[in-house]
């Protein structure tokens, strides 16, 4: 952790939502002119896609396991390494792992492909980091220790299947078998590298259906925000100190299910981002300002 260079990481399952959450985090940073240095966790993934693919049906062949979720396809040394440079000195380097046509047009650079490394930008307020390992630790690295706002994205996993094969068919062209096996590959990295981290998060966000998700895998139809709630659960109260009275007159049909989980419709989310974390994220930058002063 850093109050000179604070980085805050937004952490969640492929398909869990978390660029619906980055999306409020911009907002936060422009409303209170707060410059970001961005970084999109795909840009660690060791391969690209062709190579990630015939990498992994040749793991298959020996029984081995090659997956996004886990270190063999993943730079997390590289990833920990750019948390500690940032902390300490406010720089590090990142790239660009190209999702499809509209990335590709803006990197120049063929879907399924990476981009060259380059240098965050100088002079930022934070770093801001969205994707699958923010808080990932292991024997061997410890990407966790230096984040100052670990936020958790993970609705409840049937919801995540449906929202990674609805992803997977719109946007990669994946069958639904497709995108039911690769769910069923990842499962051995998901139990061991993804969920081990919202036991590490300040907060965690999970949306709920309202409606029947029974069998994720013959599902045509995704539940929207209005057939959802959003439980969100404040692990952290010491670094997140909320006056559940306030959102609860604020967030319209909202209730407490416990003393540090309130539920919420998945329709307020954004704006319930904004209520809980503007004031953590306008604490940080206080500090960083009193840091700043003390040196100067």
């Amino acid at each position: 952790m850093s109050i000179k260079h604070p980085i805050i990481a937004v952490t969640g399952s492929s398909g869990a939502g978390t660029s619906a959450v980055k999306d409020a985090f911009q907002y936060i940073f422009r409303k209170n002119a707060i410059e970001a240095a961005i970084i999109e966790g795909d840009c660690f993934h060791k391969y690209n896609r062709q190579e990630m693919e015939q990498l992994s049906q040749e793991a298959q062949a020996k029984g081995e396991n090659l997956t996004h979720f886990g270190p063999e396809g993943n730079l997390f040394e590289e990833l920990e390494a750019t948390f500690k440079s940032y902390s300490e000195m406010g720089i590090g380097k990142r790239r660009f792992y190209i999702h499809n046509e509209k990335e590709a047009s803006q990197h120049h650079s063929a879907p399924g492909t990476l981009t060259e490394w380059e240098d965050l930008p100088e002079d930022t307020d934070l770093l801001f980091y969205e994707g699958l390992h923010g808080g990932v630790m292991t024997d061997e690295v410890n990407v966790a220790q230096y984040v100052d706002l670990l936020v958790g994205v993970t609705p409840i996993i049937n919801l995540e299947w449906m929202q990674k094969i609805h992803r997977d068919r719109a946007l990669r062209g994946y069958t639904a078998e497709d995108a039911t096996k690769l769910i069923l590959d990842r499962m051995y990295d998901y139990v061991n590298y993804i969920t081990p981290q919202f036991s590490h998060t300040d907060i965690n966000f999970q949306r709920v259906p309202t409606i029947d998700t029974s069998n994720p895998f013959a599902a045509v139809y995704i539940p929207s925000n209005d057939e959802s709630f959003m439980v969100i659960h404040i692990r952290n109260t010491e670094k997140i100190r909320v006056d559940f009275r306030y959102l609860l007159e604020m967030l319209e049909g909202s209730m407490m299910s416990s003393p540090e989980t309130i539920i919420v419709p998945a329709g307020k989310m954004v704006f319930a981002i904004q209520l809980i974390l503007t004031p953590v994220i306008r604490e940080l930058m206080a500090e960083k300002d009193k840091q700043k002063m003390v040196f100067e």
